[in-house]
């Protein structure tokens, strides 16, 4: 059976504190690390099901970032397959910390060809 949820824990660092990262002027887990958590941990849970010419790509991501979280935390994030519609793949995220949760959220994500994709890319580069 495919795997519905993943779960990976990450330790706050330096680089990831909002005053660092750009996203605001506080020493605690910038809300744009917690997106990355979540993406993370979601095209990793997608990509089980995936054969290597494939990836995933995010879309959609909601994040809602509800406590902050002091450098050196480890954060916990799951993420949960809710739906799979073709090729795009619907999750639900939550993160936390030490003292619960910090962050909830919703993500999708669509399956393409690695090459395809990377092509689409560079051939967008040159106009």
């Amino acid at each position: 059976m495919k795997e519905t949820k993943l779960t990976r824990e990450y330790t706050v660092t330096e680089e990831m504190l909002a005053v660092n990262v750009g996203s605001g002027s506080v020493r605690v887990l910038a809300t744009p690390m917690v997106a990355a958590f979540f993406e993370g941990t979601a095209a990793q849970l997608a990509q089980i099901s995936l054969e290597e010419i494939y990836t995933t790509v995010g879309s959609v991501i909601t994040v809602n970032h509800l406590s902050p979280t002091a450098l050196g935390c480890k954060v916990t994030v799951t993420a949960e397959l809710t739906e799979v519609d073709g090729r795009v793949y619907r999750f639900q995220l939550e993160a936390h910390d030490n003292a619960g949760l910090i962050a909830t959220g919703t993500h999708e994500r669509v399956s393409v060809k690695k090459e395809t994709f990377a092509a689409k890319a560079e051939e967008r580069k040159n106009r």
